[in-house]
């Protein structure tokens, strides 16, 4: 008999012989844990926020304006007057300032109000403001700091080593999954399902060689070997094959740092990898059944001249089908556990069970669906 709490958790009643079932304690639905707030999640391109302009964003249910100053810095706002709650993300740029389209109460970049036009000194005391978010540019993207204010000065961004040095270029995914984050970090995590991808792929065998645990972390290496079946077009040139004229096993490495995630393939014998990708989820709705990709995908320049910039629509092709393929089963997952409402999953690969783990460990409780973000709260 399996009983299923309030939190999640499974207690499995199993007859050990003495008459008496022994009720042992399973961790908590994966699916029920939060990604952790106080980490740099980017919730935007960086070409997206334009000079001037407003830009609707969200984590976790919390609604985020972003906008752009006169002075080319990016803000980020909770995105709500604090007169009458209509949204700033429908609001207008002003300088350094964003005003509220209704009664043009105007904020300043930390969320403090900076003037409402028509407040006289013998008027009530104003609210504050709202909450202002850190933020931070990099790799073209737009990260915002979520969690503790406190934290983030202290907290790194991810480490792109790849990114915008001249022997690669890099290829930016952005794109809404309709899953729970923790589906994203086991579907790339586990390699053995290139059945899925057979037909652009051919025929793939995966070999594990190992991994590695942490208390943030978990490191696999595969060793990629293409037995058979037509291979699609860009798959070659992504991994070089086709522009260095060889055909080897490939190796990857791939980790879940948490919250983030890499992809490194390196071809037998290079010296380095042919493609590095780093990816993270972030969570969009409060419930975090849905999810927006973000991915970085840094690919090797070969040596003979434009080649890539011939090939990057081949590679763009290849890489959009494989990621519809992944959507399509971390989404069907994602569907299933709706309808059974809990997680039935019967999971026997070590290295998926120990990310579950990590991410079990690192992540937050789902707040409670009446508890409506940004509601009452001022600064």
């Amino acid at each position: 008999m399996t009983e299923t709490g309030f939190d999640g958790a499974r207690e499995l009643a199993a007859d050990t012989g003495g008459g008496r079932p022994e009720v042992r304690r399973e961790p908590g639905d994966l699916r029920r844990v939060g990604a952790n707030p106080d980490h740099w999640y980017p919730l935007a391109r960086s070409r997206s926020v334009r000079p001037g302009r407003v830009l609707p964003a969200v984590f976790a249910g919390e609604r985020i304006a972003l906008f752009r100053g006169r002075s080319g810095a990016v803000y980020a706002l909770e995105d709500r007057c604090a007169h009458r709650q209509v949204p700033l993300s429908m609001g207008v740029v002003e300088g350094e300032t964003l005003r509220c389209c209704y009664h043009a109460w105007a904020y300043r970049g930390d969320g403090r109000i900076s003037q409402i036009p028509y407040l006289s000194k013998g008027d009530g005391r104003p609210p504050r403001g709202v909450r202002g978010y850190p933020v931070r540019e990099a790799y073209g993207l737009v990260f915002v700091f979520p969690g503790d204010p406190e934290k983030a000065a202290v907290t790194e961004l991810p480490d792109l080593p790849a990114f915008g040095v001249p022997a690669y270029r890099t290829m930016t995914f952005s794109r809404t999954v309709r899953c729970h984050y923790s589906f994203m970090h086991e579907n790339l995590l586990d390699m053995n399902h290139q059945f899925l991808h057979r037909g652009v792929v051919g025929r793939i065998r995966p070999e594990l060689l190992g991994y590695t645990t942490g208390p943030r972390s978990v490191e696999a290496s595969y060793l990629f070997t293409h037995s058979g079946g037509k291979r699609n077009r860009g798959a070659s040139l992504l991994s070089a094959g086709d522009i260095r004229g060889s055909d080897s096993a490939d190796l990857l490495t791939i980790r879940t740092e948490y919250p983030y995630q890499t992809l490194d393939l390196v071809q037998e014998g290079a010296e380095r990898p042919a493609f590095r990708l780093w990816a993270a989820y972030v969570p969009e709705d409060a419930e975090q059944r849905r999810c927006h990709a973000y991915g970085l995908l840094m690919i090797e320049k070969p040596r003979i001249p434009g080649a890539l910039q011939l090939a990057w629509p081949l590679i763009r092709r290849f890489t959009e089908r494989v990621f519809a393929e992944d959507r399509m089963a971390v989404e069907a997952e994602q569907r299933a556990w709706d309808e059974q409402g809990e997680d039935r999953n019967h999971e026997v690969f070590p290295l998926i069970l120990d990310v579950r783990e990590v991410l079990r460990a690192n992540g937050v409780p789902l707040r409670p669906r009446a508890a409506a973000p940004g509601c009452g709260q001022v600064q």
